[in-house]
């Protein structure tokens, strides 16, 4: 099979022919990969932010969309031509280590090392618990993000902050999302389904706060345009009832504890910043009754979830979801999507390996 692989931390991923699919032991199951998605988590893997990649030569990525092929002994979770998503965050099933694939490259033998789940390559060995069978009613573009960035993001709303779709107690709120990548605009997504008062979009980025109206934002502030401080207490004197945080930065999680009001604003991040940066908070804010938070996979249960956030975009309540895959591409062209993606162009990026 053809796949993208980190040989050097730092450098582009090289995409090989030629990886030989080892024998399926227990608990595995063989994937043919549809699309894949792409986030910061595996750019940060590729260009070192989180340090040295201590398994190279390794297999990337963690969500996807793909058919069964076959199964492992003791697979009971799902079966040969069933429709997956792959994610990263562990469900139900068996829990084994990733496959280690062959690949003989320019005469040179390798054994090419993976994790639960790797989705950048025309067939994949995942872990049981890392996949889920897709509902009907999505389509397979769309569901790639059912893998990470709906899970993340809508986790952090629905999961972490309790605040549920059309419930009494969560309408009315206010609300602030820094950072607007997959995660970020999955939490808004999830957040205007609160049917909140209000809800801040803060970015970079002109176009991505543009995306933000469509999605339901009620305002925008431009950190590179805005003192954001004044900004947020012209629309919200006192802070906000909740920030989620997904900039990636040490300094926007800062900005997102700052944001919150006292005598019980909530601060909830799930970016990762770059290995060995500190984030810096106000004691005495813990004092006046904020709080914060970090949060793994916004606590979702993909097994419980993914059904879930299937029904609620079947019933028309997450509109205009297609908006977050901004750019599709090639596997052969994945490094242009890494490129375009730390430079920010991008929203989501939606990798086609095969399929409709």
């Amino acid at each position: 099979m053809k796949a993208a692989v980190l040989f050097e931390t730092g450098k582009p991923l090289q995409v090989v022919d030629g990886v030989q699919i080892p024998e399926l032991l227990q608990g595995q199951v063989l994937v043919d990969v549809h699309y894949s998605g792409l986030c910061h988590s595996q750019l940060a893997e590729v260009r070192g932010h989180r340090g040295e990649d201590r398994w190279v030569p390794h297999l990337l990525g963690h969500e996807a969309v793909g058919t069964v092929s076959a199964v492992g002994a003791g697979v009971s979770k799902v079966a040969t031509g069933d429709k997956v998503v792959l994610g990263w965050i562990k469900g139900e099933g068996q829990d084994v280590p990733g496959a280690r694939y062959p690949l003989v490259k320019d005469g040179k033998e390798y054994l090419l090392n993976s994790g639960g789940v790797t989705t950048f390559s025309e067939q994949t060995i995942a872990s049981e618990n890392r996949l889920v069978k897709l509902p009907d009613g999505m389509p397979d573009k769309l569901a790639v993000l059912l893998g990470c960035a709906l899970p993340t993001g809508m986790g952090l709303v629905f999961n972490e902050a309790k605040l549920l779709p059309d419930a009494l107690e969560s309408q009315g709120k206010s609300i602030a999302v820094f950072g607007l990548g997959g995660v970020g605009l999955s939490a808004l997504i999830a957040a205007y389904t609160t049917q909140p008062k209000v809800l801040i979009a803060i970015d970079v980025e002109a176009h991505k706060l543009e995306l933000a109206k469509k999605l339901g934002a009620t305002h925008t502030i431009d950190l590179s345009t805005e003192n954001w401080q004044e900004a947020l207490q012209a629309i919200c004197p006192g802070g906000v009832d909740y920030s989620f945080e997904a900039g990636g930065k040490a300094e926007t999680i800062e900005m997102a504890f700052e944001a919150v009001r006292d005598a019980g604003g909530q601060c909830i991040f799930a970016s990762h910043p770059k290995e060995g940066e500190m984030i810096r908070l106000e004691p005495h804010a813990f004092h006046r009754g904020k709080s914060i938070r970090g949060s793994w996979g916004g606590g979702s249960q993909p097994d419980r979830d993914i059904p879930l956030f299937v029904e609620l975009y079947k019933a028309g309540k997450l509109p205009n979801l297609e908006l977050l895959l901004s750019h599709e591409y090639s596997l052969d062209e994945i490094n242009q999507a890494l490129d375009d993606l730390e430079a920010r162009k991008i929203t989501r990026a939606l990798i086609k390996i095969a399929g409709e």
